[in-house]
């Protein structure tokens, strides 16, 4: 059976895990239709998601259409729980962006294309939500057109609209498809009507793919899905389908065009093994590793070996995952997405092969935490058990760290902000029964060079019985032109060996986990090593890796520096009438607005200034506003 991998990927309450319910119920996979606000969905089955009503856990799903085997994982919508979606995307061939019908392409909408654009993931498109008061598929086209910087090719037009919208045109076969008791019926599609969509689909692809240019007035279907096919897979353009998942409308075409449109998954089932780790489940009875074999073949109770961690492990089970359900399978085969049980030490990023035949494939880079908050058991004999505990929740979740304040002694949990923290907290608590007090959440500052030094020499000398160590270095620091470090060597002559150079710039990299301004990490520099001088017994790697660190710690206490803030865009919809309090809260909050409507405020607001925010919004706007967020960088701290 041939595969499709793919993501649902959307802003919160576009509708994607209705959409997913859709695809399981109209594929045979489930026999009910399962609901968001009912608690009643396959892919939302953690209790919070249920309470909560949102995606905070991507799950996997497992369906078969047309000859086809879906592997689907749903992911979440909200911005605290974007590292989610990066992990899933390094397992993914495709994916469908769902775009809420009124609204169009939405912050988190643009921030999920974004990740995808970074993968390299073919998408489609799929307007959702025709049905709703408001509803605008041609305006969320140009949305998408806008905001995302791409050519949409709309291969469906909507029949009717709001509460009067009953199916779509399919303008690639001129099929009118609508859903009675949503059952699908289909006819011709009025030539006169609707040849005009089908003309201006065929000019958008010809501008864009030279067979179809040559058919260009009588281009045939074969020709045409030939080259949505293409363009899709070489990112030129993203075909647009349309619908609402809700009441059964669209579902069975956009399973063709998953089918018709997206990539087949690459790799050899005969070659050797290659898996990627791509999700842990700790707390189970029995730990569950999900995972993507990109070759080779995975049999149960094979020995595979973990790149990262140097050990081999025994896979006892092998499970097809359909969200918290699973069945026993005998082997997968590369393009399958599984669990596996008994790997005992694997997290997300980790590559599964064999020792033979070591791979070490890119694992996914998870954000940098932004919020924190201490976290203290209530009793002293439940302080072991809480280690354990936040052990387990960083091993799920690479996304999340744990440190111990070295001034209080507090334990500190991090993460990418207070919602990702509060459901972290919480999952620990329901699945431990630990009772434990949380702080107040505070932000993760960074420091920053303003200006630089030049010409710092550091000599890192060291006699102590044993073999000597002897490193010189001289450094120039300078302010970068983004948030990251760069290195760099002029050191000309082989005055200093590049293994040594290497080294330092290792130093250097452990020199900025605490700045001289608060002992925060620092960034937004770049550092040149323009000399040094070595010794001919003394001088090693250990001592200019010493060295450059030592060195840039030096420099840094004689640059200019500053401290940053995480700053987040904030788009706030409320009506007309509280708009004005609406500003004054957010300029009271140090926020500068960057764009505004009649119905809407967008503004870029310290992350500090945002805890609390929902409260007064809904007090500012008498419940009836709503906002959305996303990380924006850092900026000096007022």
């Amino acid at each position: 059976m041939r595969i499709r991998n793919i993501g649902i990927l959307a802003h919160v309450d576009a509708g994607k895990t209705t959409l997913t319910e859709r695809i399981l119920y109209v594929t045979g996979a489930t026999h009910r239709r399962g609901e968001v606000h009912e608690g009643t969905t396959v892919t939302d089955f953690d209790p919070q998601e249920r309470d909560r009503g949102i995606t905070i856990f991507a799950a996997a799903v497992s369906c078969d259409w047309a000859g086809y085997r879906l592997n689907l994982i749903d992911t979440p919508g909200h911005v605290d729980f974007s590292d989610e979606v990066e992990r899933s995307l390094r397992v993914l061939d495709g994916a469908v962006a769902v775009f809420d019908g009124v609204a169009g392409v939405e912050p988190q909408s643009e921030s999920v294309w974004r990740q995808a654009d970074r993968h390299g993931v073919p998408r489609i498109a799929f307007v959702n939500k025709l049905d709703r008061p408001g509803a605008d598929f041609a305006a969320a086209v140009e949305s998408i057109r806008d905001r995302l910087g791409v050519v949409p090719l709309a291969v469906q037009v909507p029949i009717g609209s709001e509460q009067h919208f009953t199916g779509v045109v399919d303008l690639v076969t001129m099929r009118a498809l609508t859903w009675v008791d949503g059952q699908l019926q289909e006819q011709p599609a009025d030539a006169a009507e609707f040849g005009a969509a089908r003309r201006r689909l065929e000019e958008a692809v010809a501008e864009l793919h030279a067979a179809a240019l040559e058919e260009l007035g009588a281009m045939s279907e074969h020709t045409l899905r030939t080259a949505l096919r293409e363009l899709t897979l070489r990112g030129d353009a993203v075909v647009v389908l349309c619908g609402s998942a809700y009441r059964d409308k669209g579902v069975e075409p956009l399973l063709d065009a998953v089918v018709a449109y997206l990539p087949d998954p690459a790799g050899d089932p005969g070659a050797d093994l290659a898996a990627l780790v791509f999700k842990v489940h700790a707390a189970r009875p029995a730990r569950l590793t999900y995972l993507r074999v990109h070759d080779g073949t995975l049999r149960r109770g094979d020995v595979v070996w973990d790149s990262d961690s140097g050990r081999s492990e025994r896979v006892a089970r092998i499970l097809r995952v359909q969200a918290d359900r699973h069945t026993d399978i005998a082997s997968a085969v590369a393009g399958d997405i599984v669990a596996v049980a008994g790997i005992k030490t694997a997290r997300a990023g980790t590559t599964l092969s064999t020792r033979r035949n070591p791979v070490l494939r890119k694992a996914p880079r998870s954000a940098d935490p932004l919020v924190s908050v201490a976290v203290e058991a209530r009793t002293r004999g439940d302080a072991q058990r809480l280690t354990a505990a936040l052990a387990a929740l960083v091993d799920e979740d690479p996304s999340l760290t744990v440190r111990t304040d070295p001034e209080t002694g507090q334990i500190l949990l991090s993460g990418l902000g207070e919602l990702h923290l509060e459901v972290a907290v919480e999952k620990m608590r329901l699945s431990t029964g630990l009772a434990v007090t949380v702080g107040r959440p505070q932000v993760a500052y960074r420091e920053t060079v303003v200006r630089g030094v030049t010409g710092l020499l550091y000599r890192h000398v060291k006699q102590d019985g044993g073999p000597g160590q002897f490193a010189h270095v001289v450094l120039d620091v300078t302010p970068a032109d983004d948030a990251g470090f760069a290195f760099a060597s002029t050191v000309a002559g082989g005055r200093v060996p590049r293994e040594y150079i290497r080294a330092v710039e290792a130093g250097c990299r452990e020199a900025l986990t605490d700045g001289p301004v608060g002992g925060h990490p620092v960034i937004g520099l770049r550092v040149t090593l323009t000399d040094g001088l070595t010794h001919p017994k003394d001088s090693s790697e250990v001592a200019f890796r010493a060295a450059g660190r030592f060195a840039l710690r030096a420099a840094l206490n004689r640059c200019r520096m500053t401290l940053l803030e995480p700053v987040t865009e904030v788009t706030v919809t409320a009506p007309p009438d509280t708009l004005g309090a609406v500003l004054g809260d957010l300029s009271a909050r140090r926020g500068h607005v960057t764009g505004s409507s009649a119905q809407a405020v967008t503004a870029v607001v310290p992350l500090v200034e945002l805890f609390g925010y929902a409260n007064r919004l809904r007090s500012r706007t008498h419940g009836r506003g709503t906002f959305t967020s996303r990380p924006a960088g850092y900026r000096p701290a007022a």
